[in-house]
């Protein structure tokens, strides 16, 4: 049987395929997925056609500590915002406006998986 960590990494992977794949039908470029400097991570950075979109991937099997989006923080939000000015600095450009989202997917047991786009969440 997994342990409780590993359930839960298992969840976040899931949870973060499933919002890529959403972001790709709805017509977003991923860029990059999981990007890691020694601050923290960024889920996933994608293109929408003029803007740049930093999105926080949120996955719960259910809603008993509130819904999965809930779990962003301000800190966490600051958090993101750091990380997001760490990525921009290390690319050649060009320059675009920049969004904030949050994917939220809720996979409950015995039903399919539920996801909600916030857009400019923060």
């Amino acid at each position: 049987m997994l342990s409780l960590m590993a359930h839960k990494q298992a969840l976040g992977a899931y949870g973060e395929k499933l919002a890529a794949q959403y972001l790709c039908e709805s017509g977003m470029e991923i860029v990059a997925r999981n990007w890691r400097c020694r601050y923290g991570e960024l889920d996933l950075i994608v293109q929408d056609p003029s803007t740049t979109v930093f999105v926080e991937v949120k996955t719960r099997s259910g809603l008993g500590f509130g819904t999965p989006a809930e779990a962003v923080t301000f800190r966490k939000q600051q958090r993101i915002r750091r990380l997001a000015l760490l990525w921009l600095a290390e690319q050649d450009g060009p320059w675009r406006r920049i969004r904030f989202d949050v994917v939220s997917v809720l996979v409950p047991r015995g039903r399919g998986p539920v996801i909600d786009h916030l857009t400019g969440a923060f």
